[in-house]
């Protein structure tokens, strides 16, 4: 484990929540049972803070003792209330820290879990769920250590200690103020699964609820130029209200629950105080015992009352555990397994043989696929849309495992590669580059795990042909990129793809489609620079105009997944098929264009 040394939460997937909560705590046991030791001592200072009072109303009010006597008591009672405070503040202070760090490890993991999933998870995931569990959970998980669970300790301890306390004042007294405790932990028990339930279903809804905001926030530039801005309302609205209608189920669950447990804690204590004053007028218990009691069965009833309430509280806190969990329990993917890993690296010949591969079992978009590419050759992919050009170059870095068939990287299986190993040897510019939110140096350094210097990203920007434009900002290459690089042209995100490929400087080079957004002349130079960077390296071209491919010592013309044409574009020209049909349409596409420009 990379990102917590020691925190690993395999073992607390468990649909054993307590078990679950115990692998959790690993490291912080101790802390957390110091802190209820502590909690339960401040317990015993308060039910001996009732007992010196009795014995002052006894035997120093009514029994007329001494000055000195009052004194020494009144310190009795500060004393105590400072031992009281004090172990509190320890107990309460230790049990936030606990969660605190508890809750950073949780999310330093989640997310180390989450960038360690496979494509295919991503795939089928909402990004506003994943968000939520990774910080909206998390955050549940920590009230529940820094509150919920260390007030359940103090509030077992107050009531254990308080009723020991009464049982050693008067035990009848004792039994009778503890007669609604038991209908209280049943109607609680019984609460937490129907809150635990609401609350699940209103997770879920915020999850949808995130999800939409997220999409639109990103895609705010869409939403604009189709004037979709009411109907993207609309939808948001309509999952707000069902937020709405749940959260309002959640809450109507506890505005039942609360006044029942309070109206019984109430009838309870009422009918304590009546019943002592009772034995205090009839002699049967002391003025002083009396006071000592009406004390102490604040704190043997509120407490249970507080028990109800925190029961349902902590369903919120186990919920957002389990969703965590739940999370953490799907597999996350091999990166290291795989004994061929040469120091040298890979000399990129590649060789195809009877490839199939399949997204959705039943619904194959690679069948049948052979083909063959020595190191530093290129080969070209040309197909329609869907055609499965895209789906075939992800298997090379083993983004997706094929399920039919072979694929040899210099003679070796490509499954016998550590996936960690094999995404080093090969560079890839996708189609709709991706960049972070952050300086242009720091987007084409991020592919190079290692110190990059100054030289180094500018020499790869002017490879890129990038480098006077990004010095025409005025912050040059400190230009802050805005959120997916929408401060940038198409043109401008792409080559800073190119750059951040160049300078990762692979043996293998995936260019999906990568010179579709930018003009003539800025393609004309990065052809030129991807000539140069080409030299000695197998590079992947997928492309839709033919310009684009021409270069190529093999294309490969796909449809529905597969290869129905190949060969050198000479080669290619020579027979009727779909590539010269797309040859003889973009030609006449753009001497159409031509005429028309000179018609103006």
């Amino acid at each position: 484990m990379a990102v917590v040394t020691g925190f690993d939460l395999k073992g607390a997937v468990s649909d054993n929540r307590v078990a679950s909560i115990w692998k959790l705590a690993t490291g912080y046991r101790n802390v957390y049972a110091w802190a209820t030791f502590a909690m339960g001592l401040a317990a015993v200072f308060k039910a001996l803070t009732y007992l010196l009072l009795r014995y002052f109303v006894d035997n120093v009010l009514i029994g007329g003792q001494l000055t000195q006597t009052v004194f020494i008591i009144a310190l009795g009672f500060v004393g105590l209330a400072l031992l009281e405070g004090s172990f509190t503040f320890f107990s309460r202070s230790s049990a936030a820290r606990v969660a605190e760090n508890l809750a950073r490890n949780l999310r330093d993991y989640v997310y180390d879990h989450l960038m360690r999933l496979t494509y295919t998870y991503h795939d089928k995931s909402q990004t506003g769920e994943l968000i939520q569990r990774s910080t909206s959970d998390v955050d549940a998980v920590r009230r529940f250590f820094s509150d919920q669970a260390i007030m359940a300790g103090r509030i077992v301890l107050l009531f254990v200690v308080n009723f020991i306390a009464l049982v050693y004042l008067y035990w009848p007294l004792a039994l009778a103020s503890v007669v609604v405790v038991p209908i209280v932990v049943v109607l609680s028990v019984y609460f937490f699964g129907r809150v635990s339930d609401a609350y699940e279903h209103f997770q879920d809804q915020e999850a949808v609820l995130s999800t939409t905001l997220q999409e639109n926030l990103s895609g705010i530039r869409v939403v604009k130029a189709f004037a979709r801005h009411d109907y993207e309302t609309d939808k948001f609205e309509g999952d707000n209200w069902e937020q709405f209608e749940r959260g309002k189920r959640l809450l109507s669950l506890h505005s039942v629950f609360w006044p029942i447990s309070d109206i019984l804690c109430g009838i309870q204590l009422v009918g304590g105080f009546f019943l002592g004053a009772l034995l205090a007028i009839n002699g049967t218990i002391t003025v002083g015992t009396y006071l000592a009691y009406a004390g102490m069965v604040i704190w043997l009833i509120w407490p249970m009352r507080n028990l109800g309430r925190l029961i349902v509280d902590m369903s919120v806190g186990l919920v957002s555990l389990q969703r965590v969990l739940d999370l953490i329990r799907v597999d996350k993917e091999d990166l290291e397994t795989g004994s061929h890993a040469p120091a040298e690296g890979v000399a990129g010949g590649i060789r195809v043989e009877n490839l199939t591969f399949w997204y959705e079992e039943g619904h194959p978009v690679l069948q049948d696929i052979s083909f063959e590419v020595k190191p530093g050759e290129v080969v070209a992919l040309l197909g329609s849309t869907g055609s499965g050009k895209s789906s075939l170059v992800n298997l090379l870095p083993r983004f997706y495992d094929y399920q039919e068939g072979h694929i040899y990287l210099d003679g070796v299986e490509i499954t016998e590669y550590p996936r960690h190993y094999l995404r080093k040897q090969i560079g890839i510019v996708e189609q709709e580059p991706f960049l972070f939110s952050r300086t242009i140096r720091e987007n084409i350094a991020f592919g190079v795990g290692r110190h990059v210097t100054d030289e180094e990203v500018h020499a790869a920007a002017r490879a890129a042909a990038l480098h006077d434009v990004i010095e025409s900002f005025p912050e040059g290459y400190n230009t802050l990129v805005g959120e997916r690089g929408v401060t940038l042209s198409g043109g401008q995100k792409q080559r800073v793809a190119v750059a951040r490929t160049l300078l990762k400087d692979p043996r293998i080079l995936i260019l999906d489609d990568a010179t579709s957004s930018v003009d003539t002349e800025t393609e004309s130079a990065i052809r030129e620079a991807l000539g140069r960077l080409m030299e000695q390296r197998t590079t992947f071209i997928i492309a839709h105009r033919i310009q684009s491919v021409m270069i190529a010592d093999l294309i490969l013309v796909m449809d529905k997944g597969r290869i129905v044409q190949r060969g050198t574009h000479d080669e290619l020209m020579q027979v009727d098929g779909i590539y010269r049909r797309i040859y003889s349409m973009q030609a006449r596409i753009e001497t159409d264009l031509e005429k028309e420009l000179q018609g103006v």
